[in-house]
């Protein structure tokens, strides 16, 4: 853990950070996360017999458009000229393990784009398919990576 919370004042209230002395710097991040379901949910997924079309794509282009709109999402976030978005969703044993790289050349970070992609990503995903699986588990949600910036690089272990 590192020092103080950057988003409160010094009486405690909530503000954006002030970013204008940073550095523009190159910054990327990675998350990930998983929507857990059972071997036929997935199967149909794969299989493309999914009744609202291609989920994997479908949810490809719901993350980067998540990633995009983070700064509308979370109060405090900076809007960003995200310069990539990148979603990999690969099937794994108990369902689909999504990664997201973000991108930007700038004042701040992109690690909360990077988060909202990969969650928008997973919701898009539950919505497609939730007819024939309810109780899909979306879990894992994490930062992998983030560098560039004052505070360097960050790998999670």
């Amino acid at each position: 853990m590192t020092g103080a919370l950057t988003h409160f004042d010094a009486q405690g209230r909530a503000h954006m950070v002030d970013v204008s002395d940073k550095d523009v710097t190159s910054r990327v991040a990675v998350a990930e996360g998983f929507v857990r379901m059972s071997a036929q949910t997935l199967a149909m997924i794969t299989e493309g017999r999914a009744k609202k079309g291609d989920v994997l794509g479908v949810a490809r282009l719901a993350g980067i458009m998540g990633a995009k709109k983070t700064a509308d999402l979370i109060p405090l976030c900076h809007p960003l000229p995200v310069t990539k978005v990148a979603l990999e969703l690969e099937p794994v044993s108990d369902g689909i393990r999504i990664e997201a790289i973000v991108k930007t050349t700038g004042q701040t970070g992109v690690e909360m784009e990077a988060l909202t992609a990969v969650s928008t990503a997973a919701l898009t995903v539950y919505d497609m398919v939730k007819a024939v699986e309810k109780s899909m588990v979306i879990d894992g949600i994490r930062l992998v990576l983030k560098d560039g910036g004052k505070s360097g690089r960050y790998e999670a272990t």
